[in-house]
């Protein structure tokens, strides 16, 4: 079967979350990835896959979505050697992503003007918190950082609490991976009317800030900022918003529209409240009275209940549930692989396209895995591979 990114091939020099989330979803899509991995013991700051063979390395690699479908190569690029064994690589690559701080790949000398001058139609992202520029550019940090930057930590949570802080899918995996592979699909495509290849700059904090483009919009148009709790879709309306139920667990609504708020006043049986759906004075009062309504069954049965009628609800499923959920179920969203250590579960392919779907073509490598059979694809015989392993130019 064809897959839409068939005949794309990336070299993944990226470590930690989201360089890796970015080349799954390129790989997802029939991209031949490639990881360029340090040599274990050679870095302080390895990251990538597991670095052994063992059965605890093996286990690691089966439950590893963020390196399936991926080969890999390790190689030391401190060395001259394998910095030449990297440009052959680069010789029909169409994309190399990075993931390092700025200035890192400089002085490794795989920097973006060098790869363009070997192969002008490369497509070179470079992933990094702050970008490539700007007062912030060399700081270290991590997800909580970015979203602080970017804006999102700050709307998030509760009145006069401390910011309520998210698993880190806002910058590491949206507004870092997920942005750098659009990114990269955009120029592939600017590729083929232009035929140039170019850099793209992508910064988790910049990809933030574009995720809260609307949040923004009306803050622009009437200068007041939203606060954590405070806004229409951040927990100040009672009819958008979690509750807890009978067994402790918690439901949302989302009754924005008036005729799903109708409805939902019509099921928990406050009618009286039909015409103050936008009425403040009486927020506090029905929060009580939900509250308390939500309170009388269990998170199952509101949505058993919600289900039957128009109305925007849904379980918070904690994440035990969330794996045997019947529509995740039903979406293939929770798949099945066989790997070398029996079955594994790990998470679907979100894109569901018609003509060239996505697949799970294999598990993730061991680092370097790889790198004789691909030494051997480049002409390398077998004296020279062992050679370059002795001398700890490769791994």
């Amino acid at each position: 079967m064809v897959m839409a990114l068939d005949g794309i091939k990336v070299l993944d020099l990226s470590r930690l979350a989201p360089g890796p989330y970015c080349s799954m979803l390129l790989a997802d899509f029939g991209a031949d990835v490639l990881l360029v991995e340090a040599v274990p013991g050679s870095s302080k700051k390895l990251g990538g896959g597991p670095q052994s063979s063992n059965e605890g390395a093996k286990r690691a690699a089966a439950y590893n979505a963020l390196g399936r479908g991926k080969r890999s190569i390790s190689l030391n690029l401190k060395e001259s050697a394998a910095r030449k064994i990297f440009f052959e690589l680069l010789d029909d690559a169409d994309v190399v992503l990075e993931g390092f701080r700025p200035g890192v790949v400089n002085r490794l000398g795989v920097d973006y003007q060098t790869v363009s001058e070997h192969n002008p139609g490369i497509v070179y992202c470079s992933l990094s918190g702050f970008g490539q520029n700007g007062p912030y550019s060399n700081l270290v940090g991590h997800d909580i950082n970015y979203i602080s930057i970017g804006g999102g930590l700050g709307v998030i949570g509760r009145p006069g609490t401390a910011p309520a802080i998210p698993v880190n899918m806002l910058a590491d995996f949206a507004g870092g991976g997920l942005f750098a592979a659009f990114s990269i699909c955009v120029a592939l495509l600017s590729k083929q009317t232009t035929g140039k290849g170019q850099y793209i700059d992508m910064a988790m904090s910049d990809g933030v800030l574009s995720l809260m483009t609307s949040a923004f919009t009306g803050f622009f148009s009437t200068g007041t900022p939203l606060r954590p709790g405070e806004g229409f879709l951040t927990g100040a309306r009672p009819w958008y918003d979690t509750y807890q139920c009978s067994d402790g667990r918690w439901f949302s609504i989302g009754s924005i529209e008036p005729h799903f708020y109708e409805s939902l006043c019509q099921v928990l049986g406050t009618e009286e409240y039909l015409g103050d759906q936008h009425n403040e004075k009486l927020f506090p009062e029905m929060k009580t009275k939900f509250s308390e309504i939500f309170s009388t069954k269990t998170a199952d049965e509101w949505m058993q209940l919600m289900s039957e009628h128009d109305i925007c609800a849904a379980p918070v499923l904690e994440q035990e549930k969330v794996p045997t959920d019947p529509h995740n179920v039903a979406r293939e969203m929770i798949v099945n692989l066989e790997t070398a250590i029996g079955n594994v579960q790990q998470i679907g392919i979100a894109p569901k396209l018609s003509g060239t779907p996505g697949k799970i073509t294999k598990t993730a490598p061991i680092v370097g895995e790889d790198t004789e059979l691909i030494l051997q694809e480049l002409g390398y015989a077998n004296e020279k591979i062992s050679e370059l392993r002795t001398m700890g130019i490769i791994g």
